[in-house]
């Protein structure tokens, strides 16, 4: 009798450790789960994917050597840019990495940002062959001007339309969309930011240009966590810190841009 109650208690045993393995019977506990980092992956060089399906980019690169700097492990979803902030609130990720300008006001409501790491500003953006609008003063009441969704530059063109400068709006899911409607001629500007601009001329030269001055102010990117997640922001303001002072971040820099 005693030998078969050990051995049932053995068997009970080796139930309980298999169904809580991921606690305490071994096989690592929650504090070396994977951190969920959501990005929209349209927005090169800071945020795309690459020929193999790879989701990469300058802040994929930054924040991978942020998370080896601070014995942290991060896996990468590539949502959309309107569903960013709402998924750090639903408990459905740990940080935005996506090219988020931290000014924001309403943004700043909802998230703590880090420390800034890119200094970026909205331009007005045009088909490389017209000719007819050189600025923000020669958009028109019959134009049609596009901006990413949940951006600034989707802010500035509804500012626009609001005015009456110009006629309509066009506020798209990707930065991919809005070029392509530039191409076709179904729209006549977008508002985008600059290093985007830039990135996306340079793979494809002469199909769009920037025209005029920068709008705006200066906006700086940060990395958002949920509010009040005070440790994980510290250690991602305290890596950024250590990838300026060791060089990484200025190599990153020469990479991507």
């Amino acid at each position: 009798m005693k030998k078969n109650l050990i051995a049932k208690l053995l068997i009970v045993s080796m139930m309980f450790c298999g169904v809580f393995a991921l606690t305490s019977c071994g096989g690592g506990g929650d504090d070396e789960a994977a951190l969920v980092v959501v990005t929209e992956a349209t927005f090169p060089p800071f945020d795309t994917v690459d020929d193999d399906g790879n989701i990469t980019g300058f802040d994929m690169d930054l924040i991978n050597a942020i998370a080896e700097d601070q014995g942290l492990t991060v896996e990468f979803k590539d949502i959309g840019f309107d569903s960013l902030i709402p998924a750090l609130e639903a408990d459905e990720a740990d940080i935005i990495a996506a090219g988020m300008n931290s000014d924001d006001p309403g943004r700043q409501a909802k998230v703590d940002f880090g420390t800034p790491y890119f200094e970026s500003q909205l331009v007005l953006v045009v088909a490389d062959g017209n000719n007819s609008i050189n600025g923000i003063d020669d958009l028109t009441s019959d134009m049609k001007v596009a901006g990413q969704i949940a951006t600034t530059g989707a802010e500035e063109a509804n500012a626009l339309a609001d005015a009456g400068t110009i006629g309509e709006a066009i506020i798209l899911d990707k930065v991919s969309d809005a070029m392509l409607q530039l191409q076709n001629g179904d729209i006549d500007a977008i508002i985008l930011d600059k290093p985007v601009t830039e990135s996306y001329i340079a793979k494809q030269p002469g199909t769009a240009k920037i025209v005029g001055e920068p709008i705006g102010e200066a906006e700086h990117y940060a990395f958002a966590v949920q509010k009040g997640n005070e440790e994980l922001l510290e250690k991602l303001n305290t890596g950024l810190q250590n990838m300026i002072d060791n060089g990484t971040y200025d190599d990153l820099i020469a990479k991507w841009f």
